[in-house]
C-alpha cells in the first residue's frame, strides 16, 4: 500500500471536527488541485509509457505549480532513479510514486514541528514579521480567536506603528475577539512592545501576540528595529520571543520565496504562516518554501472565515492536492 492509500485510510472514520477540518484542505487547494491533478492526469493519458518526453512536460507541469524550479529538478531526478531502480513502465502507476515522493521531499528524514513552542513558565511570545499586504494583522487575529477559543488568555500588541491603520486593525480584531491590546499613537514600537509585555506578566497572559511593521525596503532599518525589539522582549520575558513567524503570501509566488530569504537573513524565523493558498492554483509553493527555505510552515490560510486559518499538515495537504487521482 503507497502513502496516498494510507492517507485515505487515515482520513475515513474521523469525528465531525476532524472532518470540517480536511473538508477546509480540499475546498482551500481546489484551484491547485484542478490545475495540477487534472494536468497530471492527462499527462498520463497522452504518454502511457514512461518516457524523457513524459518526464520533460511533468517537469513543467510541476514548475507551473511553483514548486520552484531546484526543487523540480531534484524532484524529477528522484523520480527517474525510482523509476529505474523498480523497473516502472506505466506511467499510472507513476501517479502514486509521485505523490510518495513528494511527501518524501517535504519530510526528508526531519521531524516536522509545525506547532507553535508554548513556554512553560509565564507568557508565551509570537513576534510576527512580513512586508506589508501579506495578511499579517488578519494572521494574528485568526490566530489570537484560535488559541482563546482553546482558552488561553491572549494579549494582542500593536507593534506596528509605522502604518496608518495598522493599530486600529488590531484593536478591531481584539474586540471582535473580546481580548485585551496595546497600543500607543505615534510611538517607538519597542516601547509599546515593552508596556504590552509588563501588562502580560501583571495580568497573568498565557499568550502575546506582536505586530511589526510590514517594510522590507531598507533591510537595515528593520533589522536595527527587530534588534531593538528582541532584546526588549529577551530582558522582559527571558527566552523570548519563542517563536518568530514570517507571514507570507502564497499568491505572490516565488516573489515570496525571495522575502522569506530576506527576512531569514535579517532576524531568526521559526515558521512560515501561508495565507491566502486558496487564491492560487500554484500551492506547490509550499514544497518550495521547506526546499528552499529550510523553515517548517506553521499555519496555512484556506479561505477569509475566521476558522479556515489551519495549523498545517502534511498528509492534509497531500490529500487534498491528488484526492482526485
Amino acid at each position: 500500500m503507497g502513502i496516498f492509500d494510507k492517507f485515505k485510510n487515515i482520513f475515513s472514520g474521523k469525528t465531525e471536527e476532524q472532518k470540517k477540518d480536511i473538508e477546509t484542505y480540499d475546498k482551500g487547494l481546489e484551484k491547485t488541485r484542478k490545475e495540477f491533478s487534472s494536468k497530471l492526469s492527462l499527462l498520463s493519458k497522452k504518454h502511457k509509457k514512461v518516457s524523457e518526453e513524459y518526464f520533460e512536460e511533468l517537469e513543467e507541469i510541476l514548475i507551473m505549480a511553483d514548486i520552484g524550479v531546484d526543487t523540480v529538478m531534484k524532484f524529477v531526478d528522484q523520480l527517474r532513479k525510482r523509476v529505474k531502480r523498480e523497473n516502472i513502465v506505466d506511467t499510472e502507476d507513476l501517479k502514486e510514486i509521485i505523490v510518495d515522493e513528494m511527501f518524501i521531499i517535504y519530510v526528508n528524514n526531519d521531524v516536522i514541528v509545525n506547532k507553535i513552542n508554548f513556554s512553560e513558565t509565564g507568557p508565551t511570545v509570537l513576534l510576527f514579521v512580513g512586508v506589508n499586504g501579506v495578511g499579517k494583522t488578519t494572521t494574528i487575529g485568526k490566530i489570537a480567536y484560535n488559541l482563546h477559543n482553546e482558552g488561553k488568555k491572549v494579549l494582542l500588541i500593536a507593534g506596528d506603528t509605522f502604518r496608518a491603520g495598522a493599530v486600529d486593525q488590531l484593536r478591531l480584531w481584539a474586540e471582535q475577539i473580546g481580548i485585551p491590546y496595546v497600543s500607543k499613537d505615534n510611538a517607538d514600537p519597542s516601547s509599546v512592545i515593552y508596556d504590552g509585555l509588563e501588562k502580560a506578566l501583571k495580568e497573568n497572559v498565557d499568550v502575546v501576540l506582536i505586530d511589526t511593521a510590514g517594510r522590507l525596503q531598507n533591510k537595515v532599518n528593520l533589522m536595527n528595529e527587530l534588534n531593538k525589539m528582541n532584546k526588549v522582549i529577551g530582558k522582559i520575558i527571558p527566552g523570548a520571543p519563542h517563536e518568530t513567524l514570517l507571514v507570507m503570501d502564497a499568491t505572490t509566488g516565488q516573489n515570496g520565496i525571495s522575502q522569506a530569504k530576506s527576512f531569514k537573513e535579517i532576524t531568526d524565523i521559526t515558521g512560515i504562516v501561508l495565507t491566502k493558498l486558496d487564491g492560487t492554483a500554484k500551492g506547490g509553493i509550499v514544497l518550495a518554501i521547506k526546499e528552499n527555505i529550510g523553515i517548517p510552515v506553521k499555519y496555512i490560510g484556506l479561505g477569509e472565515k475566521i476558522t479556515d486559518l489551519k495549523v498545517f499538515d502534511i498528509e492534509k495537504y497531500i490529500y487534498g492536492l491528488f484526492k482526485d487521482l
